[in-house]
């Protein structure tokens, strides 16, 4: 599918924030582990918590889907005896890496494996940092890398050390399980740790159905055994600030205001550090009660179009940086975007992905000592033609460029289904997209 994005200004639109993809994932991992049965409501369905909803049925786990809600029977930590599988993945780096520590408590042996890029992407330091405490952990390609063969049967615990510079994700696998570890968890990482905030994310999960996460003054994370319930047998999934981006950006370049409904401006999302990058630039932002009912929080963006650049570290925010570069080059002055490194190893070549797109919309780029430079164009920034590799978070970037500039053309755009299914139609319904 083709999608041409043209040129909008002054625009006002009011938009509905979908489900967070990263509390989703980790709702319904908690809620197979849970006691019972839990009822996620307004979960997202995307191509990725479908990837996770199969892998638990695969793994024994009942989850029933409806178009408002996931209803999961927990398993208490006890994993049904299955025969022995082996579950593709995809492109899910979340789902793969979670599912690694997940299926220790299978009595089963699993296959985790996923596409030709998934194969590409680190998970050798999750997978050693398991073996050190007794894990049958087998590669079946490329060391370090999917696939992976997990033999079950019991998650020891203990002290852990995990080198986790690449990815939370093997921090974030860990904790989630820890409750039911032989033994009380500590886990100490080893050196700096990418992408903290969602490490916040997954510990806020942990503690709503109900597991003691404590972090010591030495950055230790412990874990005691305990079984997961859901108050009331219920989680409520709330909205997504990374998916929002898009929205805000969109703002930010075109001029005018966006509002998005169904954010907790409270929330622990790191990517809420993307309104205070708005902000620095220019923009304007503040909370209003235009929900759907009164006192429903949403949060409005404005701006004259006039932005300045930017200088910051999104190591804990990688997911937006795309964004943000998409804005930062209709910015009036250079702009530099630091802690980037482990952009290298998402769903595609992030950093190559942000070169592409900033020299193809006429601007500059310059990557030095782990710093991205984008250097506004004196000319204009001006339309292209985006191939976005199967990378949603591209193609979204794309779009956020089209708006502000005019003629840019996205191939392969249905790869937002990833995250954002309903991307386009959003676009489509406040009439930014043909």
């Amino acid at each position: 599918m083709d999608i041409s994005v043209r040129k909008k200004a002054d625009i006002d639109a009011v938009f509905t924030a979908p489900a967070s993809k990263s509390f989703t994932h980790r709702a319904i991992i908690a809620a197979a582990l849970s006691e019972g049965r839990t009822t996620i409501r307004n979960p997202l369905f995307s191509e990725d918590t479908e990837v996770t909803v199969n892998a638990l049925r695969a793994l024994g786990i009942a989850i029933e889907c409806s178009p408002s809600e996931i209803v999961v029977e927990g398993c208490a930590g006890v994993m049904p005896q299955c025969v022995n599988q082996t579950i593709d993945c995809k492109n899910s780096g979340t789902s793969l890496r979670h599912l690694v520590t997940l299926s220790l408590l299978s009595p089963s042996k699993t296959v985790l494996t996923g596409t030709k890029r998934m194969q590409e992407r680190p998970i050798g330091a999750l997978c050693e940092a398991l073996k050190g405490c007794g894990a049958d952990i087998e590669y079946l390609g490329a060391a370090g890398c999917p696939p992976v063969s997990v033999n079950g049967g019991g998650f020891s615990g203990g002290r852990i050390t995990i080198d986790a510079s690449k990815s939370s994700q093997f921090v974030s696998s860990i904790l989630i399980c820890a409750p039911y570890a032989e033994s009380a968890v500590e886990l100490m990482p080893k050196g700096s740790v990418a992408s903290r905030s969602y490490i916040d994310l997954t510990i806020a999960v942990m503690r709503t159905f109900g597991a003691e996460v404590d972090l010591t003054p030495n950055g230790i994370w412990k874990v005691m055994p305990a079984v997961y319930k859901a108050p009331d047998g219920v989680y409520t999934v709330e909205g997504d600030y990374s998916s929002a981006s898009y929205f805000f950006a969109a703002a930010a370049v075109c001029g005018g205001s966006v509002t998005v409904k169904g954010l907790n401006p409270d929330s622990v999302q790191g990517d809420r550090v993307f309104l205070a990058a708005l902000s620095k630039m220019g923009c304007r932002v503040s909370v209003a009660s235009c929900g759907d009912s009164p006192g429903d929080p949403a949060i409005k963006v404005e701006s004259d179009g006039n932005l300045n650049g930017i200088d910051i570290d999104m190591s804990s925010s990688p997911d937006i940086v795309q964004t943000l570069c998409a804005v930062c080059v209709f910015a009036r002055s250079p702009s530099r975007i630091r802690g980037i490194s482990h952009l290298r190893y998402k769903e595609s070549d992030r950093i190559e992905a942000i070169r592409i797109l900033t020299e193809s919309c006429g601007c500059g780029f310059v990557l030095r000592d782990g710093v991205i430079e984008i250097i506004p164009s004196d000319g204009g920034v001006h339309g292209f033609e985006c191939d976005p590799n199967n990378d949603h978070r591209t193609a979204m970037s794309a779009a956020v460029i089209g708006l502000g500039c005019g003629d840019v053309l996205i191939r392969g755009a249905e790869c937002v289904s990833k995250s954002f299914p309903d991307f386009w139609e959003n676009l489509k319904e406040a009439g930014l997209s043909e």
